[in-house]
């Protein structure tokens, strides 16, 4: 019984590793997708990197969600 609960308590071990290898891989995939989108917009959009703060980056960022907003609004 013992031996048991060893081998299932390593498989578990095992499936968490796996489980959280997954989750990392996830996380580093949603980091690209928002930095090709944050580059693709701040490219299409003419911004310069050098002139934009915090606050400006919030606005376009509201601005351009209530954009989409609307255009699935409209669809």
């Amino acid at each position: 019984m013992i031996g048991g609960i060893v081998m299932s308590q390593s498989n578990l071990e095992k499936q968490e590793a796996k489980l959280k290898s997954l989750n990392r891989k996830i996380k580093d995939e949603k980091n690209k997708i928002e930095q090709r989108l944050g580059k693709q917009i701040i490219s299409q959009a003419n911004l310069d990197y050098a002139n934009l703060s915090n606050d400006q980056i919030k606005l376009l960022a509201k601005q351009f969600s209530e954009f989409l907003k609307v255009k699935s609004v409209d669809h």
